[in-house]
Order: C-alpha cells, then structure tokens, then sequence
C-alpha cells in the first residue's frame, strides 16, 4: 500500500504545479506571453500567506484569500507596467523582459527582506487517515481539495461568466474582439489577475506543506509548471490542470523508486521528450502556423 501514499503525494504535489501552469497557460492563450515572473509571483503569494498566518494571526483560509488578492493586484501591476506596452513587439522582446522582472521580484524581495529562508507556522492539523493500508496525511487531503475547488471555480469564471467569454473571443481573435466592443486592455488584465491568483494560493498551499520558504523558491516550482503546461497543451487550461498532476506522479515515483536526486531531471526529460514527439502537447492539435 506503499504506492497509495506515493501516488496521494504524487497527486498533492502535482495540484501544486497544476496551480502555477494554470497562470501560465491563461497568458500564452491569450497574448502568446510565457510569463517567467509566474514562478516568482507564486514566491510572494507563500511569503503573503507566512506573513498573515505568523504575524498576524490569521487561519489557513483567511491567509490563503489574501495571499491570491495580493498577487492578482501584482499580477495586473506587472502587466500593465512591463508587457503591455510591448504587446506589439517581438516575442523575443517580450521573452527578455519576462526573464528581467522575474530577477526584478527575487532580489527585490532578497534586498527588502534578506535572503534568509523562513519556516512556515503550523497551521492546519496533521492527521493519518488509514486507507485501504495506507497512511494519508489530512494534509495531503485538504490540499488536493483546495487544489480542486479552485480549478473548478477557473473552469466555471472561463466557460459561464462574461469575463470568461470575453477571454476565450480574446485568445481566438484579438482584433475580432475588439471590433466586438470587448475591453481587450482589461481582459488581458483579469486573465493576469486570475493567474496570478492561482499562483498566490501555490504558495501558501507549497508554504503548509513543504514548511520552508525563501525568495527564489519559484525558480524550480515556476519551470517545472511552464513544462506542466507545454506537456498538457500550452494555451488549453485542462491540459495545464493535467499535465500538472501527471508531473507531480512522475516525481514521486520516480522518488519512489530510490532516484530522489533525478526528480528536477525527470521534469525536463518529460520537456525535451513532448518537444520531440508531441510538441502540442497531450490536449493540443497540430496547428500549421500561416506564413
């Protein structure tokens, strides 16, 4: 029953990463952007959630919707002041300025707080349930259920609201839309917002269950989802939900199976290895770009 737990911990970790592609599968569907200040607003989102549960006093919920009201804002301050004046630059342009402010908000952060790593408070209680031989950590369940919650209300907001319709028009043609009378400026807004959110709940979910935290902790954890969302389809928000969990699984196992020290290689094997065979990824189809 040793694989029961492996897989419940595959799962837990793989709706962390599953969190964080979600941001940036939003952002390439819309505006063709990957996002590589994603990994670093997850970062923030885990000290938001540190600072309301161990200096303020909050419970795990309380810090968790402040830590994804947060970073939605900064989410939209990073958009509004570093991409969106190069939506018609080259992608490239866009690349490069992704990569500066991700290094912008980690030594930001370093400069304003040091670079000292901070244990998270003990916030939720942790006990084993015994199922089917397995002990599962009510951690583990509570996280998963979190995880789930929030992917269910995403679907909801992008296939039942106003603003979700206005982002798929967006995504499928910008200009189309805005002929439409959609606000595209704030579409593109709110696609950060909800991103960014998602990411800000990864953080304080990663902070209560791995405990330690420090300022370029996003580097691995954003990666790692950014190749969560090439292996489900980048640009389809299943597809990131997936490929986050399928990567989560792939980790533990292969912890499991005594190589602990492969687990970061075993995610980039999975990149160049979709790259080769399947680079739309498991949901996404060969499209032939028009020269």
């Amino acid at each position: 029953m040793e694989w029961l737990q492996q897989l419940i911990n595959g799962i837990s970790l793989g709706s962390i990463y599953a969190l964080i592609a979600l941001g940036y599968t939003m952002v390439y569907g819309i505006i063709k952007l990957i996002n590589f200040a994603h990994g670093d607003v997850f970062m923030i989102g885990a000290f938001v959630g540190f600072y309301a549960i161990s200096v303020w006093g909050l419970g795990f919920f309380p810090a968790l919707i402040l830590a994804m009201t947060v970073c939605a804002i900064f989410g939209v301050l990073i958009e509004r002041i570093a991409y969106k004046r190069l939506r018609n630059a080259t992608r490239i342009a866009a690349l490069i300025t992704a990569i500066g402010v991700s290094l912008l908000i980690e030594y930001g952060v370093i400069y304003v707080r040091g670079a000292q790593p901070e244990a998270y408070p003990n916030v939720l209680p942790n006990k084993s349930f015994d199922i089917f031989g397995a002990q599962i950590s009510s951690q583990s369940l509570l996280i998963l259920s979190v995880s789930i919650i929030l992917m269910l209300i995403l679907q909801f907001i992008v296939h039942k609201t106003k603003i979700g319709k206005a982002m798929r028009a967006v995504s499928h043609d910008m200009d189309a839309a805005r002929l439409m009378g959609i606000n595209v400026n704030n579409t593109i807004s709110a696609t950060f917002a909800i991103g960014s959110a998602m990411a800000g709940a990864a953080g304080v979910i990663f902070g209560v269950y791995y405990t330690k935290i420090d300022p370029l902790m996003g580097i691995i954890p954003g990666l790692k989802a950014f190749v969560a969302a090439v292996l489900g389809g980048i640009g389809i928000i299943p597809g990131a939900a997936v490929g986050g969990l399928v990567l989560g699984v792939v980790e533990t196992v292969v912890s499991a199976f005594g190589f602990s020290l492969w687990r970061d290689a075993a995610a980039f094997i999975i990149l160049i290895l979709i790259l080769l065979f399947r680079p739309s990824g498991i949901f996404g189809k060969n499209a032939r770009e028009k020269v």
